[in-house]
């Protein structure tokens, strides 16, 4: 009789705590992986692989590390993080996750004290409060967000921008709000423009939704002085929400991409969601003509 084999183990990056990987049910109790605990474990290692620099680039500058991980839910994002990089690089930094579900605030606060993660903190509370709290630093390093869905990805934005964060990752999912709107207005706009061909069908309505719905959120960053670089978390065989958007604060000049913002929230007849994407942008263009 041959012997049981050892579970593989091939797809963990060495100095990954397996008792992590077990409490967020990725392995399994006996040290096993299915096939969607392989995806989901992949697609985090790739997004650590864009933030590992940022993190490193932080650090040079000031121990005391902080990243928001808004819309957090099991935190299966944070977690991975702070074992692989805080855990021993960054000792004095700190990791909130921001999540509006109580039982995952919870549950996120019984697994970081069990597994000895004391510089990780999870809080129950809105967009607004989170902007606002006590319990959160006035500015924040990092701000990431993985799929956070539809206006979730925004209100990460919105927080980001409140806290003057340096780097800002998302992974955007589900963005229905944008659809919504081209396909109330279809009927205005379809005579205006050829382009509005783009979106006459409803596949094509729900497809240029979302696709529009990040051109504008970069346009937003833009207008906030941040550089913008958009590429894929991995490869598409692994996930259908695949955009990664990664920006970097540089104080670049506004006054360009704010007035780009404006045109094509008026030239796709989304001008009521002007309040949504701008932000304030407008007074960041003025003070960088």
């Amino acid at each position: 009789m041959k012997p049981h084999p050892t579970p593989k183990t091939h797809d963990i990056r060495p100095g990954q705590s397996v008792e992590l990987l077990k409490e967020l049910h990725i392995l399994t109790r006996d040290g096993k992986m299915n096939q969607d605990s392989r995806r989901k474990l992949k697609q985090v290692y790739h997004l650590f692989q864009f933030i590992e620099p940022l993190l490193k680039e932080v650090l040079a500058e000031h121990a005391e590390v902080s990243l928001v991980d808004h819309g957090a839910g099991k935190s299966y994002l944070g977690f991975i993080l702070y074992d692989l990089f805080f855990k021993e690089q960054a000792q004095q930094g700190h990791i909130w996750g921001i999540e509006t579900r109580d039982e995952l605030v919870t549950h996120s606060r019984e697994l970081a004290q069990r597994l000895g993660f004391p510089g990780m903190s999870f809080l129950n509370l809105s967009v607004a409060d989170s902007i606002s709290s006590d319990a959160l630093p006035a500015k924040v390093d990092v701000v990431t967000a993985l799929h956070a869905c539809n206006t979730a990805t925004d209100d990460a934005i919105r927080f980001a921008l409140a806290k003057e964060a340096r780097f800002i990752v998302l992974v955007p999912c589900c963005q229905a709000e944008v659809a919504s709107v081209l396909r109330k207005n279809k009927g205005q706009a379809l005579g205006k423009s050829a382009l509005t061909e783009l979106w006459r069908h409803p596949l094509h309505t729900r497809e240029f939704g979302s696709q529009l719905t990040n051109v504008l959120r970069c346009l937003q960053l833009e207008a906030h002085g941040y550089q913008v670089n958009v590429t894929e978390l991995v490869g598409w065989e692994h996930s259908m929400k695949n955009e990664l958007i990664i920006a970097s604060y540089k104080n670049l000049p506004r006054r360009k991409p704010a007035e780009r913002l404006h045109e094509v929230l008026a030239s796709t007849g989304l001008e009521e969601l002007s309040q949504r994407f701008f932000t304030d942008a407008h007074d960041g263009a003025k003070a960088q003509a």
